[in-house]
């Protein structure tokens, strides 16, 4: 089998340091959006018994990232970039996306890191186009559409914003299953490196997707998020 990487060179980049900087900005875990208080219904997953070690978590993960709400928010962040500067294509994806969700928490997940997202990238990278949007639509930007709305304005290459948004949403994953089950930090470290090939894989699909064919293929996922919204003992929002 063969592993495609990404590798981001200053030629990708466009303009360079400056915009590799700005994209490793956007997506470090110090970008205020809340990210950490998610764990997309690995809470319930971990009391349940589902995810007990190392592999059980990057299986989870790579169930998300390939057919729950990543293969769904990948095609969503696509679909956005490639939109930017079409206001009405633009505002159809931002609809789709608020369509596109399986639970309450999950919704909640989404639209709360995406007005974050929004507020933090708008104070610090002010972008006209970019205000515009979220003026159009007021704290109703999901977060992987709020993020290639943004890249694409701000002239991020597509495939490197995508590939870094899928790695992130996997390494907060991690980052929840290491305090969850609990695992070392080294063990979450192998975890991350053990999904590098399911994150591109799921770049590719996103690349690949049909907007008015998404859809996902992991009920498990969103029983899981349904159960966490009345879980007696919870550290997470989701």
């Amino acid at each position: 089998m063969t592993t495609m990487t990404t590798t981001i060179t200053t030629e990708d980049m466009g303009t360079g340091g400056a915009a590799l900087y700005r994209l490793l900005a956007w997506l470090s875990p110090a970008y205020p959006v809340g990210a950490y208080t998610y764990s997309h219904g690995l809470e319930t997953a971990v009391e349940d018994g589902a995810v007990r070690d190392r592999a059980a978590l990057v299986g989870y993960i790579r169930t998300v990232l390939l057919a729950g709400a990543g293969r769904v928010d990948g095609a969503l962040l696509v679909a956005a970039w490639r939109a930017a500067g079409d206001d009405a294509a633009l505002d159809e994806v931002v609809e789709l996306a608020a369509a596109w969700r399986g639970s309450a928490e999950l919704a909640l997940e989404s639209m709360a890191q995406g007005t974050a997202f929004t507020s933090v990238t708008q104070s610090a990278w002010p972008e006209p186009r970019f205000a515009a949007l979220a003026a159009r639509h007021p704290r109703r930007l999901a977060h992987p559409v709020a993020f290639g709305a943004a890249a694409a304005f701000h002239g991020l290459p597509l495939r490197p914003s995508l590939a870094g948004w899928l790695a992130a949403f996997a390494a907060n994953l991690v980052s929840a299953g290491v305090r969850l089950v609990p695992l070392g930090q080294t063990d979450g470290q192998v975890a991350t490196a053990a999904l590098h090939p399911v994150v591109e894989e799921a770049a590719d699909a996103a690349l690949a997707a049909d907007p008015d064919a998404l859809g996902t293929a992991a009920p498990m996922l969103d029983l899981f998020s349904m159960r966490h919204e009345t879980q007696y003992t919870r550290l997470f929002r989701s």
